[in-house]
């Protein structure tokens, strides 16, 4: 393990270095801090550097986006996040991306709302994350982690993705939704068609589109089913039960809804999974660390989300002109929120680029946003997170990094689709 993981950051270290030549020589005027191929490559780091030292609110003037200006220091972050009075999340000022699709609010998932809209949608399924469910849930969780990683392979490579990551989150949007548990693999896999995003290949983009509309069909027909039955503690029953939510009779008044709980409860978790391993794979002396001390797993998981930020950004849009950090910025005009970059500001995280198991303040990051849209579900990502690390940590002293992670193409989330691992036989 131990000459593969200094292989993976040697080779990581060289093209972060490359990266840093490019983006310190790069005028500031001319940056695209959202291209995908950053993120890819795992390479947008020193971008997000400069601009934290040298323009922490940026103004990019023309992108595929169109305009949009950049929040980069965990401090400015905070502050918008806790202003929804003045920063806007509703689709009807263009929502929580960079992508212009404004939409009416009442066809809207509430991550794309403003209050009292927002907060009365978001109620309705708050139950579902609440300490006592959570409580419920942690044995069924534990049992099935344990049932994944007792089928691994031993002595072969295989991808950690498929088999452990997306396996488990899957197993669990099936019991949150209560959805047909041997069809629990069209959740993530829509998850992952929503975030790939529209092709330029009409035939691909076409063929991405029909395969949405199958499992959205689906999950539309297992509402109607709930909400003509009545009664029920999953997430389909309280959101067709409930005024807030339930819709009326159009599927695209109470989709969205149930897009947004399929991404949120699928992604923070499997891509924090999966880059909790790279991460330590990366930095073999915290893996040790964590072998001779488990103890350190309930501070470990805070590290890895905040080392992975799994969701890389929240766009708000301004209600009226406001200023940030002596930028003035107009009503309407596009603003990012990078947590990516928030989780790695040296003025407000100490020694913001190491992986430290044992960070004495951990809990210190963006990665779950803050104020009214802080995320729903960080406790139960939380807890996943560190339940599948008890578990894998009880049976193997080491799972293996074979080699380069495929990273998902999304400046939105940041995550993975393969990772070739190996548990030594």
């Amino acid at each position: 393990m131990a000459d593969g993981g200094w292989a993976l950051a040697e080779a990581h270290k060289a093209r972060l270095e490359a990266a840093r030549e490019r983006a310190w020589s790069t005028p500031l005027d001319a940056f695209q801090v959202h291209d995908i191929e950053h993120f890819t490559s795992d390479t947008l780091w020193p971008w997000f550097e400069r601009l934290r030292a040298e323009a922490p609110v940026h103004f990019t003037s023309a992108s595929e986006y169109g305009p949009y200006w950049s929040v980069t220091r965990y401090a400015d972050i905070v502050a918008v996040e806790g202003d929804a009075a003045r920063f806007s999340s509703s689709s009807e000022e263009g929502g929580i991306t960079l992508f212009d699709g404004r939409e009416p609010e009442e066809r809207a998932s509430f991550i794309s709302m403003d209050p009292p809209r927002h907060d009365a949608q978001r109620k309705v399924v708050a139950p579902v994350f609440s300490t006592p469910s959570l409580q419920q849930m942690e044995p069924l969780i534990r049992s099935r982690a344990a049932a994944i990683l007792d089928e691994l392979p031993r002595g072969e490579t295989f991808d950690f993705v498929d088999k452990v990551a997306v396996e488990l989150t899957s197993q669990m949007l099936a019991t949150l939704f209560d959805f047909p548990f041997e069809e629990r693999r069209l959740l993530p896999r829509c998850s992952d068609l929503l975030l790939s995003g529209p092709s330029e290949d009409q035939e691909a983009e076409a063929g991405r589109q029909g395969e949405m509309f199958v499992i959205l069909n689906r999950m539309v027909a297992l509402w109607n089913e709930r909400s003509a039955r009545g009664g029920g503690g999953d997430l389909l029953s309280l959101l067709s039960h409930d005024p807030a939510t339930k819709g009326g009779d159009d599927p695209q008044n109470y989709v969205g809804n149930i897009i947004l709980l399929i991404v949120a409860g699928s992604d923070t978790t499997r891509h924090s999974i999966t880059g909790g391993l790279l991460a330590l794979n990366q930095h073999p002396e915290e893996y040790a660390k964590l072998r001779a001390d488990p103890g350190l797993i309930p501070s470990m998981v805070p590290e890895i989300i905040r080392w992975q930020s799994p969701v890389a950004y929240m766009r708000r849009t301004p209600k009226e002109d406001v200023e940030i950090g002596g930028r003035t910025i107009r009503k309407g005009e596009k603003v990012a929120l990078w947590y990516v970059s928030g989780n790695r500001d040296e003025t407000a995280i100490e020694a913001p680029d190491q992986f430290i198991i044992d960070r004495a303040r951990p809990r210190q990051h963006a990665a779950f946003g803050f104020g009214i849209h802080r995320c729903l579900g960080q406790r139960l990502a939380e807890m996943q997170l560190r339940v599948v690390w008890e578990e894998m940590l009880s049976r193997f002293p080491v799972i293996e990094v074979m080699g380069e992670p495929t990273r998902l193409r999304s400046n939105f989330v940041k995550g993975y689709e393969r990772l070739p691992v190996r548990i030594p036989a």
